[in-house]
This record gives structure tokens, C-alpha cells and sequence, in this order.
């Protein structure tokens, strides 16, 4: 887990950046609290080990192209695709999937220090959408944290000049991390957040906590993926993914990383 600082950030895009959709605004400043996060996605390792100590079975993430996690006698991989190097990032897992992952962590958490009482279960759970794009940004104002420009071996996604792009996954290190100390923020993989989805930001809230309402058949993910062209690889870009994927849902690319509270 990487320390988020506290304080106060502009969320979503203006209109003149390039790439910007509707649902990136209006604009608007945001008060976040100290979280941690997640240096990295949760890795194919990672989910692994919550699958064998807990015998939970995601569902398929694209039942069009039955893509489902399985037990095969190399391990649990997603099939068709060939068995996962434990350095990937775990995906093919819909927002139930990551909430049950935390839901594991937070009851491992309670078993270890049954003096604390924790509210809501446990200090882990999902980014609300607000923590993970200042998280995204990192302080910065750009299109990406690292510039305007995609550049050249920044991310992973179609286009961005690495050695994964449109092909692959790339491992969860393999790109530098962020002025915040956080890894692959952007490409390579969604990521879940604890939003339910809105169209755009008319009424969301001035806090960075999970904004009620809102369309709770799908939820917002965030920050592209290896097949994404660069205009998807933004920190302001936002989408729906739908619960059990679909032909046109990215929500199949999409895995997640952990936030936890902060004193």
C-alpha cells in the first residue's frame, strides 16, 4: 500500500482536451481525505491465493466468448487464454469479484486484531471514483501524469509505443510509477471503483466518497487497457462496466486495485 496525502484536486477534463467525453464533466473540486492504495493491480498471484483459500469462483466476465477463471491442474487461469505469469495483472473479474477479494481481506484483518472494530466490516475496500482519479493524477493537471502527449513506453494500450501495446499484458511494474509511488495507473487493465455509474458529474459530491445513487447495474472503471486506442489513456477518462461483461463492455479487461482508510 503507497500513503495517498490529503487535499484538493479538479476532476474530470475540460472540453479542449484532446479525447475529452461528456461524461468527464462538468468539472469540479473535489476534498480528498489521507487513503492508501494499492502500489500496484492486484495480481494474478494475488487472486490466486484468495481463490484457493476460499473456493470462491468468479463468474464468466464474457459468457459471448466464455471467458471464465477454471481449475485446471497448472493452476487457476482464465480460459481460452494460455495459463497467466503470476506477475500479471488478475482480470476477467466483474465488481462483485474484486468486492468479494476485499471482503476476505477485511474478515483476515478482524480474525488477527479482534480488539479493533472496524465500521462497514473492515479498512479495505474499493477506490470510491474520486480517490482513484486524484490517486491517477498524483498532483498533476495533464491529460496523464506524465504529460499531454501518450509519448512512447509510458502504458500499455494500442498505441503507446511499449513492447505489450495490443498484444498482451504487461506485468504490474513494468512501466515507472507515478509521482505518488503507484504503478500502471493508467492502460494495460481497468480498474474498478466502488461508484456506482452516473452519466456525467451534475450533483456529484465536493467529498472523495462513493457518490450514492446512480445506475447500480454497472458500475465506473477506470483508466483503459492494452486494447484501448491513447485517447482511453487519460487520468479523466471513465466508463460502465456491466456485471457479466459483454461484446462492446471493456468491464472483461478490467481488474482492481485495493484502498484502505487511514486513521
Amino acid at each position: 500500500m503507497v500513503a495517498i496525502p490529503g487535499g484538493h484536486f479538479v476532476m474530470g477534463s475540460p472540453k479542449s482536451e484532446p479525447g475529452h467525453f461528456d461524461n468527464e464533466g462538468p468539472q469540479h473540486v473535489v476534498t480528498v481525505k489521507a487513503f492508501a492504495l494499492g502500489k500496484y493491480v492486484v495480481s494474478d498471484h494475488q487472486f490466486r491465493t484468495f481463490l484457493r483459500a476460499t473456493h470462491y469462483r468468479p463468474k464468466p466476465c464474457n459468457r459471448i466468448l466464455n471467458t471464465h477463471w477454471t481449475v485446471t491442474r497448472q493452476g487457476l487461469v482464465y480460459s481460452p487464454a494460455v495459463t497467466e505469469p503470476p506477475d500479471w495483472p488478475a482480470v476477467c473479474l466483474d465488481w462483485h469479484d474484486a468486492d468479494a477479494y476485499i471482503a476476505w481481506i477485511n474478515h483476515l484483518v478482524r480474525i488477527a486484531h479482534p480488539e479493533i472494530h472496524y465500521r462497514q466490516g473492515g479498512p479495505y475496500h474499493l477506490p470510491s471514483e474520486a480517490e482513484w482519479e486524484y490517486a491517477a493524477r498524483a498532483g498533476t493537471t495533464t491529460a496523464r501524469w506524465w504529460g499531454e502527449a501518450i509519448g512512447k513506453d509510458n502504458a500499455n494500450c494500442n498505441g503507446c509505443g511499449s513492447p505489450y501495446d495490443y498484444s498482451v499484458l504487461a506485468p504490474v511494474n513494468a512501466f515507472k510509477p507515478n509521482p505518488f509511488g503507484l504503478y500502471g495507473m493508467l492502460g494495460n487493465v481497468w480498474e474498478w471503483t466502488a461508484d456506482c455509474w452516473h452519466k456525467d458529474y451534475v450533483g456529484a459530491p465536493h467529498v472523495a466518497k462513493v457518490w450514492a445513487g446512480g445506475d447500480c447495474n454497472e458500475h465506473v472503471i477506470r483508466g483503459g487497457s492494452w486494447d484501448n486506442t491513447p485517447i482511453f489513456i487519460r487520468s479523466a477518462v471513465r466508463t460502465a462496466g456491466l456485471p457479466d461483461g459483454g461484446e462492446l463492455d471493456y468491464s472483461s479487461y478490467a481488474g482492481f486495485r485495493v484502498a484502505r482508510d487511514l486513521p
